[in-house]
């Protein structure tokens, strides 16, 4: 019970890695207070887990809707310790397609926009709203989603590697700026994760995936919440403004 009686906070806790955290810190004795935008699988999540877990929609780009989130549990429990930002979305294209010389299509700005406004803002929407709170209480842990392709690049995601990297930025920073406050903030960058994301990409195309990771297999959702349960739990308490690959040893290429 590494996290027994902690107050964590989830967002895109729906589906997937924030589906398998959620599970994964409920087990561990945390209070879970899962946010996703997609309400029937919130709810279904929380009452699966039961206890004290609970859901709450939530927009994380709409600032004034997480300020509310974050203020309920608050007056709920009476603090908040754990923030896992894990809510993310993807809109791949190439910057530019050219044919013959001619420009044919290229990234919308708009997907461009929106991307960054989920991905990047919506970590520092989470954050600003709850370092208040950690700061009153004498401390709290922030972990952040990255990826690895933040570091790799990967072909056709200028937006969603944009988007990543900066949240790598925001986290060092954050691990300068809250420490004093016993405040510690990690990323975790996930590689290749068996996720609905990947539901419709070819089989085949999942196999060169799994042949490019030195241990041959793509990872699960589990292999990530571990690893923010450890960055989450006591374990890691002299660990700050790291940012943890969990990637089977894989290295993104063009």
């Amino acid at each position: 019970m590494r996290l027994a009686d902690k107050v964590a906070l989830i967002t895109g806790g729906a589906a997937g890695i924030g589906r398998a955290t959620a599970e994964r810190f409920a087990a561990e004795g945390a209070k879970v207070v899962i946010a996703d935008v997609d309400e029937a699988r919130g709810e279904a999540v929380a009452s699966a887990l039961g206890g004290e877990t609970s859901f709450y929609r939530v927009d994380v780009s709409d600032r004034q809707a997480v300020q509310g989130w974050v203020d309920a549990t608050v007056e709920r429990y009476g603090r908040v310790d754990i923030l896992v930002n894990n809510a993310g979305i993807l809109r791949d294209n190439l910057l530019v397609r050219v044919k013959d010389g001619e420009l044919i299509k290229q990234m919308p700005v708009e997907e461009f926009d929106l991307v960054l406004s989920v991905n990047l803002r919506g970590v520092f929407n989470c954050a600003q709203a709850v370092a208040p709170y950690m700061i009153r209480q004498g401390g709290g842990v922030i972990l952040n989603a990255s990826s690895v392709v933040a570091e790799d690049g990967n072909f056709g995601q200028t937006n969603y590697v944009a988007a990543k990297a900066g949240v790598i930025g925001m986290t060092k920073v954050w691990a300068r700026e809250l420490g004093r406050y016993n405040i510690r903030v990690n990323a975790v960058a996930p590689g290749f994760t068996q996720t609905e994301i990947l539901a419709s990409v070819p089989e085949h195309i999942l196999d060169e995936m799994r042949a490019r990771t030195p241990l041959r297999r793509l990872g699960q959702p589990e292999d990530i919440a571990n690893a923010y349960l450890f960055l989450a739990s006591d374990e890691a308490s002299f660990i700050t403004g790291v940012v943890l690959r969990v990637d089977g040893g894989i290295v993104v290429g063009t």
